[in-house]
């Protein structure tokens, strides 16, 4: 019987006779990987019949959907190939590992990861980077191919080790060697219940004592791969990015510990830099994901991520739907997914307040956009203009996913008129009052200071813009208004002292007025009083 490249038993001959590599997963296949890797968020059609209140919270789990596609499969692929011959090199049961060990000894004896060894031992690592544009799913990406190993892995026969798989870690923003020292000792730890933070992490130890440390822990625990992320930071350090560049550089050459890089596009001038740092971080070829375009791949992601509306009724996509999803996202599917969420969360609230349908057409996902992705509208206009210059300044689309997340929050908290409470048998009236939210919006602001007669005025003016009087679009146009023209608040000022009066008998003018009355003229009443020197004529006699 022929084995299937795909069962567990299948095995390459470098990778036999390894228990860093026996203790790995089994190698997948492509379509293995997909279901693997995707993240679907629980959906049943019996959910669009729930109240507002509950369908929100539905709404929100597309935040962790993840559909993944030729890339990240790519991606799978690569790391896998990375962490296995990684290991070939340090093998424990042919001695190679021991090599790696006893060498990192000297290492430790000269402070100094650079010095010629006794050992000599055949380096297998390799390394190579990912760049793309920030909201791409870099991290997400390479998270989801992570968690498909085990981090930690106990060995007991024919040795007692703990290998550490896998470690990531997010790059320094000083770019500090030793800053990313601290920060892998801290991990560890935190990881194995170890305590190398407080052995080798002081912050009397040099910098290369720190390296030559994490480089022999890192062998210690036969470290599969070390994942740095966010290398953009490396662009805005004082010192310069050679020194942990070539300190990674280190790792791999000498080390034998495969490292992959991480970061946006602006990271790119880093890696090119010069020869060995190209050359490195193209091991196994470099991964440059830019924004998707419209094609197959586009389209099928925005099938599966439409298939997930917790509208009351359904709304079938459209060739229009498909235009404005891809013009204000501009093909970066963490902003995609975000925008469906908002959009769900607005028609939801709306038809809560006016109970009427829950439609997602291309005006409402535009209008959306336009409100909600407000910091993030110049970068997504530098993409649509396809302006290389504006990209470079707005590389960085980090402050996105804290902005979505306060809006998200504030989609979902903002008080709502309790429409399902069930009506009160009451006299016919021609027209029922609702409560439209004003009022929790006016508790809000006075509970921040605001006065009564301002928050009044305030509502009002957002009311003329936003005649629909929907909470949210109002509390979006004050926040703005606050913003842009801040009300002051008055402070309550503090009661000045009152004067404290001088004694009457001490008051110059009490002493003239009574003087004048005894017929004395001004200087008799102030002599009389002590309050001025006599003549020297007279103290003489």
């Amino acid at each position: 019987m022929t084995t299937s490249p795909e069962t567990p038993e299948f095995s390459l001959p470098e990778y036999e006779g390894n228990p860093f590599i026996a203790r790995l997963p089994p190698l997948r296949s492509q379509r293995q990987l997909v279901d693997a890797l995707a993240a679907r968020p629980e959906y049943h059609a019996q959910e669009r019949g729930y109240a507002a209140s509950l369908r929100k919270h539905c709404i929100m789990r597309l935040g962790r959907y993840f559909e993944p596609l030729e890339r990240q499969i790519q991606l799978a692929d690569r790391f896998g190939m990375l962490l296995r011959q990684g290991y070939i090199g340090r093998n424990p049961l042919t001695h190679d590992y021991i090599r790696h060990l006893q060498n990192g000894a000297e290492r430790i004896e000269t402070k100094s990861l650079t010095i010629p060894t006794r050992q000599p031992v055949e380096n297998t690592a390799t390394s190579f980077a990912l760049a793309g544009c920030s909201g791409i799913g870099k991290s997400k990406a390479i998270e989801k191919v992570l968690h498909q190993y085990p981090q930690c892995i106990q060995h007991t026969e024919p040795f007692s080790l703990l290998q550490i798989t896998w470690l990531k870690l997010d790059c320094p923003h000083q770019g500090s060697p030793k800053q990313l020292c601290i920060n892998f000792f801290s991990a560890v730890d935190r990881l194995i219940g170890t305590n190398y933070f407080n052995w080798y992490g002081s912050r009397r130890a040099s910098v290369d004592e720190m390296m030559v440390h994490m480089a022999h822990v890192a062998n210690l625990h036969a470290l599969g791969a070390l994942v740095i992320d966010e290398i953009q930071h490396l662009n805005k350090t004082k010192i310069g990015p050679d020194a942990l560049l070539n300190f990674l550089v280190t790792l791999v050459n000498t080390i034998g510990v495969p490292v992959i890089l991480i970061g946006t596009l602006s990271a790119i001038p880093l890696l090119q830099e010069n020869f060995r740092q190209a050359r490195r971080a193209s091991g196994l070829g470099s991964l440059i994901w830019d924004r998707m375009s419209k094609g197959k791949a586009w389209d099928y992601f925005i099938d599966q991520l439409w298939r997930y509306q917790w509208t009351s009724v359904p709304t079938e996509i459209s060739p229009e739907i498909r235009d404005v999803l891809y013009d204000e996202s501009q093909g970066i599917l963490d902003i995609v997914v975000k925008l469906l969420m908002l959009a769900q969360l607005r028609v939801v609230s709306i038809g809560e307040v006016r109970l009427g349908p829950e439609v997602l057409t291309a005006e409402l996902l535009r209008k959306v956009a336009r409100e909600d992705f407000r910091i993030v509208r110049p970068m997504l206009d530098a993409l649509r203009a396809n302006d290389t210059k504006a990209l470079l300044k707005y590389d960085d689309l980090l402050p996105l996913q804290a902005h979505v997340n306060q809006v998200l929050a504030s989609a979902v908290a903002t008080p709502l008129p309790d429409v399902v409470r069930m009506p009160v048998v009451v006299e016919p009236v021609d027209e029922p009052i609702q409560d439209d939210g004003t009022d929790a919006i006016r508790k809000a602001l006075c509970s921040l200071g605001v006065a009564a007669d301002v928050a009044q005025v305030l509502i009002s003016e957002a009311k003329v813009l936003n005649p629909s009087a929907d909470p949210l679009l109002l509390m979006a146009a004050i926040s703005e208004r606050l913003v842009m023209r801040p009300v002051k608040v008055r402070k309550p000022q503090a009661p000045k002292p009152p004067k404290v009066a001088e004694p009457l008998a001490q008051d110059l003018r009490h002493i003239v007025a009574l003087g004048k009355q005894a017929g004395q003229s001004g200087y008799e009443s102030l002599l009389a009083a002590g309050l001025v020197k006599p003549p020297l004529l007279d103290l003489a006699a």
